[in-house]
């Protein structure tokens, strides 16, 4: 065994890959501090400690940064309307910055010279933690293993880890998982990976989560009023027990819980990986999809036409950013100015209902509404002389 190589803040998940790679980082002659982050997920914070410890550890941290990920990273999607391809809402794209930026911390305060991940050397999140790593702490080592020829080529399989784990007494699950991989936080639930390879093989019965089955949905809609302060929600009322929701986690949990209730927020996608291959996913959503469909048509109301036209091209970058691991570049950060600007005036109220896995608008209340009643009434001329449209017409028709 190697000695004496130095500290390494390893992003740890209590699962068997992160399990082993703590080990077998040991054995390679590091001292390794496991860091969990509390994003969400259904876990047994606990265990993990234990676990980590027990596999040789020297320190673990356990670090809540749920209000951190909504506040922070959720709020400035919604306000930008933050969709990857036309449907995916980039539940763990957004999480990874947050999850790096604090590894990096603890790695600050350590005086840890190297960070690992458990990410694989196909996916989209090795780019993510390793390009917030890099911008906030650009002196740091960062251990990939699964990028090591001596760690994949050593580890082929799931069956060579299982192995490893059981030489080295590690704890596996007594019974197989899913025959898919998840990952999850407060924002969604992703699953990808084994049987889901196929991209023709359905969702097996049981893989969803967080939503129930829109024909097992209530068949009574959820009514509820969003109430949006510059581009983000800061109330939910349910309009049928009059119920508040006020606080950014609180809120969120709240839109989760309604929105899954109902079968809100899932897809079943092939998307292009930055790394240049396609694959499937699939992702169930709630309460930001809810979000998305509100922040369109409060913001559809109060802001300019032309404002509007250069966030939505200002958007589609940001959710590329996002995607592809680039929220501490400076263009991101150039983009998020803007795109907070453009959120100043966008103020009001939406009431919405969710039933069967739709969310559909019923209304909306502005004070600074750009829509005057008066002007584009049927019944009511107003301050506009309909002839002053024959010009227009005719300007527009000399090309």
């Amino acid at each position: 065994m190697s000695q004496g190589k130095g500290t390494v803040v390893l992003a740890y998940s209590g699962g068997l890959d992160t399990s082993c790679i703590l080990v077998w980082l040991k054995e390679q002659g590091y001292d390794v501090v496991a860091y969990l982050a509390n994003i969400g997920q259904n876990e047994d914070f606990e265990e993990a400690r234990k676990k980590a410890l027990k596999l040789g550890a020297k320190k673990v941290y356990i670090e809540d940064v749920r209000q951190e990920f909504v506040e922070e990273y959720i709020w400035m999607a919604v306000q930008a309307n933050a969709i990857y391809e036309d449907r995916y809402l980039l539940g763990t794209s957004l999480a990874r910055p947050c999850i790096a930026k604090k590894q990096v911390e603890i790695a600050k305060k350590e005086g840890a010279q190297y960070v690992s991940h458990g990410a694989t050397g196909k996916g989209n999140d090795q780019i993510r933690f390793e390009l917030t790593c890099y911008s906030l702490y650009p002196e740091v080592k960062i251990i990939s293993p699964w990028r090591m020829p001596e760690f994949y080529n050593r580890f082929r399989g799931r069956s060579d880890l299982m192995e490893y784990a059981k030489k080295h007494g590690i704890p596996v699950p007594v019974t197989p998982k899913n025959p898919w991989s998840m990952d999850e936080n407060i924002m969604h639930i992703s699953y990808e990976g084994g049987i889901l390879e196929n991209p023709k093989n359905h969702a097996p019965p049981g893989l969803y989560l967080k939503t129930k089955n829109p024909w097992d949905a209530p068949n009574e809609p959820e009514v509820m009023e969003i109430e949006f302060k510059k581009g983000v929600p800061v109330q939910v009322t349910n309009l049928k027990d009059k119920t508040r929701h006020r606080s950014a986690l609180d809120l969120f949990s709240y839109l989760n819980e309604i929105a899954g209730k109902h079968g809100v927020g899932r897809i079943d996608i092939v998307e292009n990986r930055f790394i240049g291959m396609k694959s499937r996913g699939i992702y169930e959503t709630p309460a930001g999809t809810i979000l998305y469909q509100a922040h369109l048509d409060i913001e559809a109301f109060t802001m300019d036409r032309e404002v509007r036209k250069i966030k939505q091209q200002l958007c589609g970058r940001f959710a590329e950013q996002v995607y592809n691991g680039l929220w501490y570049s400076p263009e991101c950060e150039f983009v998020r100015s803007c795109i907070s600007k453009s959120q100043e005036l966008v103020e009001g109220k939406v009431q919405l209902s969710v039933m069967k896995g739709q969310v559909y608008i019923l209304g909306r209340e502005a004070p600074h509404s750009l829509y005057n009643q008066e002007l584009v009434s049927m019944d009511v001329q107003g301050d506009y002389e309909p002839c002053d449209a024959t010009g227009f017409i005719n300007v527009n028709a000399v090309r």
